[in-house]
């Protein structure tokens, strides 16, 4: 199984395992210290689970307000600002294992070559995204196919994959360290003829099973794209990455993600996350 899918669980928001107590919104998270749960030796395939629901699936959906900022190797820099939305299909269940069919629904506000442009996922955990992207300048919706999924999302360091994250079944997970505070696992793909890495490896925050950082290798297992979280936050009683890091090791560039107004439980509506709205936003929801 494959819980991980690089922030847009950073960037899409939504992160981490429940608190034992609701801290006021934004509070700082402490820093992470292992329950008596964690400290223990867990089975692989829990770490797997927790991670996963930590990453994707705290509250019922949620929103944010994302600014990615995107410099590339002489230090140039551009930004990217838009509002994430997302909704889980089945009712979240209470244990921390929890994994359903999810919807994310992407609105571009800044700068003006992209204000207006949508992105839509349809994330399936049984097969293959769906993904679509909607350009204003054209009024054409586009189907995002599958080989193109590692490919870069709207001109930064993430890769569309990064936005929905990999299917649970496409890679075999290792435990290859244990630490005082962090599990480390090694992710390697069932099918490498379709990606570009050969493996990437994950650090997992005992206490909240946050993905801390991610490390794809290449060919040759050397680093080439590094996943950092940067800063969590405790947002209704959620640790979430509230700031978040991508950086090209071979080209030179990264990108930094910031989310804003990160909200929890909004019963956002199905109806919002399809065709139509990706022509007509749905601004209500959006603010």
């Amino acid at each position: 199984m494959n819980p991980f899918r690089p922030p847009f669980a950073a960037l899409f928001l939504l992160a981490a395992l429940a608190a034992s107590r609701p801290l006021p919104a934004q509070e700082a998270a402490p820093a992470p210290n292992p329950t008596p749960a964690a400290a223990g030796s867990l089975p692989l395939e829990t770490i797997v689970q927790r991670a996963n629901h930590a990453a994707y699936y705290q509250g019922k959906d949620g929103r944010a307000q994302v600014t990615m900022t995107i410099t590339d190797a002489q230090g140039r820099t551009r930004e990217r600002q838009f509002t994430i939305l997302r909704r889980d299909d089945q009712p979240q269940g209470s244990d921390d294992t929890h994994c359903a069919d999810q919807k994310f629904y992407i609105y571009f506000q800044r700068p003006a070559d992209v204000n207006k442009m949508s992105f839509l996922v349809w994330k399936q955990v049984e097969r293959d995204d769906d993904r679509w992207l909607y350009l204003p300048a054209l009024d054409l919706v586009k189907r995002i196919a599958a080989s193109d999924k590692r490919t870069s999302f709207a001109g930064s360091d993430f890769f569309y994959e990064d936005v929905s994250g990999r299917n649970l079944s496409e890679d075999k997970h290792e435990l290859v360290e244990t630490t005082a505070t962090a599990y480390v696992l090694k992710n390697t793909p069932l099918k490498p003829e379709t990606v570009e890495f050969s493996a990437f490896t994950m650090v997992i925050d005992k206490a909240t099973f946050l993905p801390l950082k991610t490390t794809f290798l290449d060919r040759n297992g050397q680093p080439y794209r590094i996943y950092e979280a940067l800063e969590t936050k405790l947002v209704q009683g959620h640790p979430t990455v509230v700031k978040a890091k991508m950086s090209d090791l071979r080209g030179g560039g990264h990108t930094v993600t910031t989310y804003a107004e990160v909200t929890y439980d909004l019963d956002l509506p199905e109806s919002i996350f399809s065709e139509r709205y990706l022509r007509a936003a749905p601004r209500k929801y959006l603010r």
